[in-house]
C-alpha cells in the first residue's frame, strides 16, 4: 500500500501554502499525529489555518464492526481557520491532534454534521470547548486515492460555544449553520460570542 500521508501533506501544502510550524503529538497506542500551521490566508492575509496530518494513516472503522477494514473505509483530516492575532490560538495544536486521534482511540468515525468536544477550551480563553464538523471540498480538495482506498477528505472545523452545541444537539447541524448564516456570524473570530438561539 502507498503511504497516503506524503500525499496527503502534499495536498496541504499545494492549498495552504508552506506552513511556518509544525508540532505532533503521539497518544498511547495510536500513530503519531501532526498539526501544521499554515499563516497568511484569506483576502487580507489575516487567516491562520491548522491542518492534521496522521489522521488518514487508517481508514475510519464502524464502532459496530467486529473488525476493523486496513483498507477500506473513509479517511479524513481535520482543518480549523481562525483570524490571526486575537487571541493565543497556537494552543489549540494539543486539541486538534486529541480530536484527530478520536478515530483510533475511541473508534469513531468522524464526518460532517458531527460534534466533537474536547472537554476543554480549544484555546486559553477560548469560548469554545467543542467543534462541528463541516462539509468538505471548499478549501482543501478531496485527495484521491488508488483503488479500494476511499478518498482523504478535509473536514474543516466550525467552533462551537457550549450553549451553540447543546442547541445543535436538539436541533442538527444544518438548522446551527442556518442561524450562523442568517446572523452574519464570523466564524473565525476566535472570541466571538454565541450566536442568538432564541
Amino acid at each position: 500500500m502507498a503511504d497516503v500521508l506524503p500525499l496527503v501533506e502534499a495536498r496541504l501544502l499545494s492549498a495552504l501554502g508552506e506552513p511556518d510550524a509544525r508540532a505532533a503529538v503521539t497518544f498511547l497506542g495510536t500513530d503519531r499525529i501532526e498539526v501544521l500551521r499554515f499563516p497568511g490566508g484569506g483576502q487580507d492575509g489575516d487567516i491562520v489555518r491548522y491542518a492534521t496530518l496522521g489522521m488518514s494513516t487508517q481508514p475510519m472503522a464502524d464502532p459496530t464492526a467486529v473488525l476493523a477494514d486496513p483498507v477500506k473505509g473513509p479517511r479524513a483530516e481535520l482543518v480549523l481557520s481562525v483570524r490571526a492575532g486575537l487571541a493565543d490560538t497556537d494552543k489549540v495544536l494539543r486539541p486538534l491532534a486529541v480530536l484527530a486521534a478520536s478515530p483510533q482511540v475511541e473508534g469513531v468515525v468522524v464526518a460532517p454534521g458531527a460534534s466533537l468536544d474536547v472537554g476543554e477550551a480549544l484555546w486559553p480563553g477560548a469560548p469554545f470547548t467543542s467543534v462541528l464538523v463541516a462539509e468538505p471540498g471548499g478549501l482543501v480538495e478531496d485527495l484521491e486515492l488508488d483503488a479500494p482506498l476511499d478518498p482523504v477528505r478535509f473536514l474543516p472545523l466550525l467552533p462551537m460555544t457550549p450553549n451553540e452545541a447543546a442547541w445543535k444537539r436538539v436541533h442538527g447541524a444544518q438548522a446551527l449553520q442556518e442561524r450562523w448564516l442568517t446572523q452574519g456570524t464570523d466564524l473565525r473570530d476566535p472570541s466571538r460570542r454565541s450566536v442568538p438561539l432564541e
